[in-house]
């Protein structure tokens, strides 16, 4: 290990550019998982779904998958609450569906990687755009932009969820949904439709996210099963139902990859960063923004 005040720097700001799209990445677990209980293990293949569709558009009419990702954001929440109704109607209104309901997301995740396989192959997949090879410099720190701009675009989708969650009656009524359902049917609020409109929020944020990812890396169709775990470590680091904690758990992972990544090598990456969820956990088992 060669250390050097240069590298340690530059691999800080390379983990907290890194932290700000693992948020954009997770929060829809957080909403999906932390919230409502529903343990969507299909979310990176949506992400993934987000990531063709931006290398779709921006292969074939030249659009920036920045605006593809946002643009395509109101048909996945559309697409969210109608799986969420074929999901509540099949098992979660049934006593005792829960192992079935995984089951369904289990099938779900394979059906999006087999059908992305066959129509684009096992390649990797890349998009074009101005800033992408750009770097700024700061004496010697460098950022590239690539990093930058899918950072900035998911810290912004983070806060607006936050925003919504937090300042409008729909966000207060999902935060009451997570709490306490029944106490929201006795105010006259409806928790499926609630859970419904909530799930459709977290699709579409998968589906941004995937327009970022595709952005910092190229694509295959099988590289979402590397996320699947991270995304649901970052949830349960952050505490869960919390999206500020999911800010600050997504941050603390980005910048202990970056990290280690630097001084040891990228095998021993997700080894220290599911090890440090594990110290967490044993000392806060409710994460670190839990109740």
């Amino acid at each position: 290990m060669i250390f050097s005040w240069d590298l340690l720097i530059n691999a800080l700001v390379s983990g907290v550019l890194l932290g700000g799209i693992y948020c954009a990445l997770t929060v829809g677990i957080t909403v999906a998982f932390g919230m409502l209980d529903i343990q969507n293990i299909a979310h990176p293949a949506f992400i993934i779904t987000g990531s063709y569709l931006a290398y779709w558009f921006n292969t074939n009419y030249g659009i920036d998958p920045l605006l593809v990702g946002l643009g395509m954001a109101p048909v996945a929440y559309l697409v969210g609450r109608v799986l969420y109704k074929a999901y509540y109607y099949s098992f979660e209104s049934r006593e005792g569906e829960a192992l079935q309901g995984l089951a369904f997301f289990f099938g779900l995740l394979f059906i999006v990687e087999v059908s992305l396989l066959l129509v684009f192959g096992v390649d990797y997949r890349f998009v074009e755009a101005g800033y992408i090879g750009k770097t700024i410099s700061f004496g010697f720190v460098s950022i590239p932009l690539r990093l930058l701009v899918p950072m900035t675009v998911g810290l912004v989708v983070t806060g607006a969820v936050l925003l919504f969650m937090n300042k409008t009656f729909m966000g207060r009524a999902i935060l009451a949904v997570s709490q306490d359902p029944g106490a929201l049917q006795l105010v006259g609020g409806s928790p499926v439709k609630i859970k419904e409109i909530a799930f459709g929020i977290a699709i579409a944020t998968a589906i941004i996210a995937g327009a970022l990812l595709i952005i910092i890396q190229p694509i295959e169709p099988s590289i979402g099963r590397e996320y699947i775990g991270r995304v649901f470590a970052i949830c349960v680091l952050g505490g869960m139902t919390s999206l500020p904690g999911t800010v600050v758990a997504a941050m603390l992972m980005g910048i202990v990859e970056s990290l280690t990544t630097t001084f040891w090598g990228p095998s021993w990456s997700p080894l220290i960063a599911f090890g440090i969820l594990l110290i967490t956990l044993a000392v806060r088992p409710s994460g670190i923004f839990g109740r």
